[in-house]
């Protein structure tokens, strides 16, 4: 299979990356693509979400999914949050792929629970996540799964999480990997939104528990 990252050389991106790898034929995404990567099964693909949906459909020629993990980190947030994702998945129908996954965040889709003191100051990063979310769930045909994790941290994967997520928590950025990983091979989860969060199921079972 033959897969493109968008956001390859993020912090998600760069090891979501390296594990598809193993796998399968990988596009690595991005403004600033990374030349130290020299993976054989890796090629750099310069991607620009400013530009035209044309350029961007162009870059995907041949892929049989894409997985948008990009981000502005709060520094662009309506033109890469937003709407680099959603010409993102325009270019993904144009270019024929059907198969789309979606980085989130927590609760994207549900606004009535914003002010939560667990989300802090982030109202305008959930805003471009949810009508990113909401194109995607409404106005594509693509097969789509999205995955709404918490708070991001650099600690050690511990391969285990949990699904259902009504209290949310930390999310370390292996297990975020790895569940994205696991989602590509597991077709149960097209037309899912995932809320996840660390916990005590392996990620495969988990994903099987999704209502």
């Amino acid at each position: 299979m033959k897969v493109f990252v968008i956001g390859g050389n993020g912090r998600v991106g760069a090891l979501l990356v390296t594990k598809l790898a193993s796998q399968h034929q990988v596009l690595s995404g991005s403004r600033n693509p990374n030349p130290d990567n020299n993976l054989d099964s890796v090629e750099q693909v310069y991607i620009d979400l400013l530009g035209d949906v044309d350029t961007i459909a162009e870059s995907m020629n041949g892929v049989d999914a894409v997985y948008f993990v990009s981000g502005s980190r709060g520094k662009n947030l309506l033109q890469i949050d937003l709407h680099g994702a959603i010409k993102s998945m325009q270019a993904a129908e144009k270019a024929g792929v059907k198969r789309y996954i979606m980085l989130s965040s927590v609760f994207a889709l549900q606004p009535e629970r914003w002010n939560e003191s667990f989300l802090g100051n982030l109202t305008d990063y959930n805003i471009a996540k949810h009508y990113a979310d909401v194109y995607l769930t409404t106005q594509t045909q693509l097969d789509y799964t999205i995955l709404q994790p918490g708070a991001l941290k650099e600690e050690p994967g511990t391969g285990k999480i949990e699904t259902n997520v009504t209290n949310p928590g930390s999310n370390s950025i292996a297990n975020v990997v790895a569940t994205l990983v696991s989602i590509l091979e597991n077709n149960s989860t097209i037309g899912k939104v995932i809320l996840m969060r660390d916990g005590n199921t392996p990620i495969a079972e988990a994903l099987h528990q999704i209502k």
